[in-house]
Parts: structure tokens; sequence; C-alpha cells
């Protein structure tokens, strides 16, 4: 039997802001990353470059954290009519319990 083997690239980005406008971020460099990185995750999210497995493995939180996170800073779920539809096709398919 094939092991299943999971492994996780990271790419380390450095991104250069005068001081003024990294301490609106935070005191810290890592307070100043942890919210770029959030910020990014918002912006790609909104725009559809990310998934919510995607945000939430860039954040390092699980489903239920990233709805959270999402949810506090009002952004919308992203989830189409066509969604819904397949979601409907798909629920008509389970067999109604007796």
């Amino acid at each position: 039997m094939p092991s299943l083997c999971y492994i996780k690239y990271i790419m380390q980005v450095t991104v250069e802001l005068p001081d003024q406008v990294a301490r609106q971020w935070g005191k810290t460099p890592d307070a100043v990353g942890r919210h770029v990185m959030e910020d990014a995750a918002i912006e790609g999210y909104r725009a559809g470059r990310l998934s919510h497995r995607q945000v939430g493995e860039m954040l390092g939180m699980d489903y239920w954290q990233v709805e959270a996170f999402l949810k506090d800073r009002g952004v919308p779920l992203n989830y189409s009519a066509a969604d819904l539809e397949a979601d409907i096709a798909t629920l008509a398919k389970i067999p109604a319990c007796s």
C-alpha cells in the first residue's frame, strides 16, 4: 500500500515598507508581518484568488477559525448561485430517510 505523503513548501517573501507605514500594522516585525499576511489573505479571498482552505493554510487556522476571521472582518462568503445549484443537485441525490 502506498504511503500518503504531504510535503508543504513555503515561499518566504520580504516586503520593504517605510517605518511610518509599517507602524500602522504593529510595533514589531512579527506583528507587522502577521497583519500584512491577514490583509493579503482577505484580499485574495475577496478576489477569488484564494479558497477558504488556502486562507486557513496561509494563516495557520482551521475551518471554523477562518469562518470567524472572515466574518469578524466583514468579508462575505464566496458562494455563488451556481454553488447553491450544485449543492441542491447533490442533496437531491441523497436518499430520503423513512
